[in-house]
């Protein structure tokens, strides 16, 4: 079971991946994760990557395709693996079907946790911080008991400076952007499937695990 896990910011995918690889057993691959492994395995490609990243500048498409094939071909990915945060462009994922044909292999399906950018704004625009003690406060989802203050010492509760709706729409408009010739792709290709990521999370996941259940017949 190879699934690709997609969502806008703030639509809930760390959650759905925790809770998808606790019930099934096949690895979590974040890109993230990948490139720190890399680097830590001081692997040819993973130095490679540390090259660029340590001047500030973006990992080339070659070297961060050649690290996902070489984390592909690890046995704990031999029985399927949950990929997040790859492919971001239609090359990777043509560069992606290469890597499942090298393996004899395919991707099973592309989930997509899709939720209106109104509740995404909510979501990612609601956050608070205490400013003394660092705890983190929903406006909506998780408020302090006295508005603006934090429960455990009382000091004020701030917005970061990402967290305002300018910056946010901003991440939100960029995403977009880079996503749908994504879906298009995936859809093209008769694997893209949809959830609504607006209910609860366990409706979120019981809406995964159908599409789980199906593929595993």
């Amino acid at each position: 079971m190879n699934i690709i896990l997609m969502g806008l910011p703030g639509a809930g995918k760390g959650t759905q991946a925790e809770l998808i690889t606790e019930k099934y057993p096949i690895p979590h691959i974040s890109t993230g994760d990948m490139f720190r492994k890399a680097m830590k395995d001081e692997t040819p490609l993973g130095a490679k990557a540390k090259s660029f990243m340590d001047k500030g500048e973006l990992v080339p498409d070659e070297v961060t395709i050649g690290i996902v094939r070489d984390r592909l071909n690890e046995s704990d990915a031999s029985k399927g693996f949950l990929l997040d945060g790859f492919p971001r462009t239609v090359e990777q994922a043509e560069a992606l079907n290469e890597i499942m044909k090298d393996l004899s292999s395919k991707i099973d399906a592309v989930i997509y946790i899709n939720v209106a950018q109104e509740e995404l704004l909510t979501r990612l625009t609601g956050r608070r911080i205490c400013k003394t003690c660092g705890k983190a406060y929903h406006l909506v989802f998780n408020p302090p008991k006295v508005e603006g203050v934090c429960d455990n010492d009382g000091t004020k509760l701030y917005q970061r400076e990402d967290d305002n709706p300018e910056t946010v729409q901003n991440r939100l408009d960029v995403n977009i952007k880079q996503t749908k010739p994504l879906l298009d792709f995936y859809d093209a290709q008769g694997v893209l499937k949809e959830v609504n990521g607006e209910g609860d999370i366990d409706d979120v996941f019981n809406e995964i695990q159908s599409i789980l259940v199906d593929l595993n017949q």
